[in-house]
């Protein structure tokens, strides 16, 4: 709804919070796995409400659940965040829930004290039939209360015996309800919710309370988290309200699921934010797609900066339907961003991909003999250059490089009839070889370039009044052992006279067979 002159509810709204309270998210992912592209917009779209807003965003790490905990998970967070360039605020000191146990159990106890919880000393072979009963009834599994009306003097037994507990919430009568700047107005009758525990057997917070009582002590004006989230909202709103603190605006984002809409997993191919830095994926270009995951700008573009996605974000636009991953996409958003970069760079990046498949020469002696032999000193890195230069336009992400230059390297293996143009055979095609290769000898070592190649061969065609394709045709696939490739003059100019010459001599050869 917009107001007289035009100014929408979510610029006011905006306008209040930028003078009333300060603006500060937060991204809370626990370490049990590495940082997953959901994970990555969770905090890509934290960060952008904080910027445009002048706020703050911090990194909290959930580390609670030490049954499932792993530190190289949260060191691929960490990687993951700094990679892909979404920088939090809180660098020098990531906090740690494991370091604040003591403070979240000093409020449980104030609940305690308040009647808010209780004791649950309920063994798990109890609870497992009872939610089995439950479920058998058709009824939805939640705690049935058996230890609430212990009396005092029960627990204090209880608790000098050693028997094992939890500590439970107590939900009170009544509803819940919130408004969601995503879903909108959500409401909650609390019958449906159930006691959830808020100190587990081993001492150790539930996510319920850590993540409640961190938000206040952190003071995070907006929540902006997954909606896999939403039914345990209500829940959360009761503990602040318990406590009698503030609550924060709830925004609760789309998942993010695979073409077939199901969970996004492995199965479907990378998932995990350093897969793609691994497969060769820019970080921007990463950045840039899974901010257009549920969030729609309302225009035609597609290729955004970091600071025009601060600029342009809005929860208005952040639809509630789940977004489905499409790695055409993405692959097509990563060409737009390679077609762009400068070719040092480029090179620069290329460079890892190409090495680490010369490091195995059992896989490929050709190849790295060649490329002891071919590179001195700086003409390496040019000759690198001129090789990149030609696949520039053509890739989706680094590593297609090395599958798309690899003839560059080796000599290209492939059959005989790739160099077949059309109807033409085998007769013919040996006789234009023969010609070509005739002609190209008496080309200047100097002129040995695209240019000069493709004016001198043109003339040729003209001249002998050849099908264009006839000649042209059967000196590229000569070149490049390939179906699709560049020019056979970029080719030619980038592989020299010497290898040309003696690349279309071994497809003679190879005709003759």
């Amino acid at each position: 709804m917009a107001g007289k002159r035009g100014v929408s509810m979510e610029s006011i709204y905006k306008l209040y919070m930028i003078t009333i309270k300060k603006i500060k998210t937060r991204f809370a992912p626990s370490p049990t796995g590495d940082l997953h592209i959901g994970g990555l917009r969770v905090a890509l779209y934290n960060y952008l409400f904080a910027k445009q807003n002048g706020g703050e965003f911090i990194l909290r790490i959930e580390d609670t659940d030490q049954k499932r905990y792993s530190a190289s998970s949260a060191d691929s967070i960490l990687m993951g965040l700094n990679w892909a360039g979404v920088d939090y605020d809180n660098k020098k000191e990531v906090i740690y829930q494991t370091l604040r146990i003591e403070i979240y159990q000093k409020y449980v106890k104030q609940l305690l004290e308040q009647g808010n919880a209780y004791y649950c000393f309920c063994s798990e072979e109890r609870l497992e039939k009872m939610r089995a009963e439950q479920i058998a009834k058709k009824q939805a599994p939640r705690y049935d209360r058996h230890c609430l009306n212990l009396s005092k003097e029960e627990i204090e037994e209880k608790l000098k015996n050693g028997e094992p507990y939890v500590i439970r919430m107590k939900i009170p009568a009544g509803e819940t309800f919130f408004n969601d700047l995503i879903h909108g107005k959500v409401k909650v009758n609390n019958y449906e919710l159930d006691d959830q525990i808020l100190i587990k057997s081993d001492g150790f917070p539930t996510y319920h309370i850590a993540n409640i009582v961190d938000d206040h002590e952190m003071e995070i004006s907006h929540v902006i988290r997954g909606d896999d989230w939403l039914p345990s909202t209500p829940k959360h709103i009761i503990l602040y309200q318990m406590f009698g603190w503030e609550i924060p605006e709830f925004a609760h984002l789309p998942l993010i699921l695979a073409p077939d809409k199901s969970k996004l997993s492995k199965r479907h191919g990378a998932t995990s934010v350093l897969e793609f830095k691994k497969l060769g994926y820019l970080p921007e270009a990463l950045i840039n797609y899974i901010a257009l995951l549920g969030w729609n700008p309302g225009t035609e573009q597609e290729i955004f900066s970091l600071q025009e996605l601060i600029k342009e974000f809005s929860f208005e636009k952040v639809q509630k339907a789940s977004a489905i991953f499409d790695i055409n996409k993405l692959n097509w958003v990563n060409g737009e961003y390679l077609r762009k970069i400068d070719l040092n760079k480029l090179t620069e990046l290329c460079l890892p991909f190409l090495e680490s498949f010369f490091c195995h020469p059992h896989e490929s002696e050709d190849l790295l003999s060649l490329w002891d032999s071919r590179f001195h000193g700086n003409d390496k890195m040019e000759y690198l250059k001129n090789i990149i230069a030609l696949e520039q336009s053509r890739l989706k992400k680094i590593s297609d490089i090395v599958e798309a230059t690899r003839y560059f390297f080796e000599t290209p293996q492939y059959e005989k009839e790739l160099l077949k143009w059309r109807k033409a055979d085998l007769k013919d095609v040996k006789e234009k070889l023969e010609f070509l290769l005739t002609e190209l000898k008496k080309i200047p070592d100097e002129n040995w370039t695209q240019g000069s190649l493709e004016q001198f061969i043109k003339g040729l065609i003209e001249a002998e009044k050849f099908d264009t394709g006839a000649l042209l045709w059967p000196m590229r696939a000569a070149l490049s052992g390939r179906q699709n490739s560049p020019s056979p003059f970029e080719i030619a100019e980038v592989l020299g006279k010497e290898e040309s010459l003696r690349r279309i001599k071994n497809a003679i050869k190879k005709i003759n067979t």
